[in-house]
């Protein structure tokens, strides 16, 4: 069982930053994982994902300002959001695969679809305003 546990959300103004936090159990040097975003009336939406070789992947809407990476010593992902605009506010979540093996997830679509993860965390909310 992998638990997971995010933190780092809050209010800032756009153009703002925020860096996300999500502390895993285990080992995250075996995990596949990824952010996803769920603002209010939409549905769940992918932001970026990681592999165990540290390969990374994003959404179009937010290339160029987050960056999605790990640190296996600590067992966590971060999510560093720069240049942060009101579209993106939302619920964040973490997501691990595990076991995840090279081209589980990446490359390809499946980082961005929420089937393809079977463990969750409880979110955390980020607030831009413009």
């Amino acid at each position: 069982q992998v638990q997971l546990v995010e933190s780092g959300g809050g209010s800032v103004q756009a153009g703002g930053s925020l860096r996300l936090s999500c502390a895993a159990s285990g080992y995250t040097s075996t995990y596949c994982m990824g952010w996803f975003r769920q603002a209010p009336g939409k549905e769940r939406e992918g932001v970026a994902g990681i592999d165990t070789l540290g390969d990374t992947t994003y959404a179009d809407s937010v290339k160029g300002r987050f960056t999605i990476s790990k640190d296996n010593a600590k067992n966590t992902l971060y999510l560093q959001m720069n240049s942060l605009k009101p579209e993106d506010t939302a619920i964040y979540y973490c997501a691990a695969v595990y076991p995840c093996f090279v081209g589980t997830i990446i490359p390809g679509p499946r980082w961005r679809y929420e089937g393809s993860y079977n463990y969750w965390g409880q979110g955390t909310q980020v607030t831009v305003s413009s």
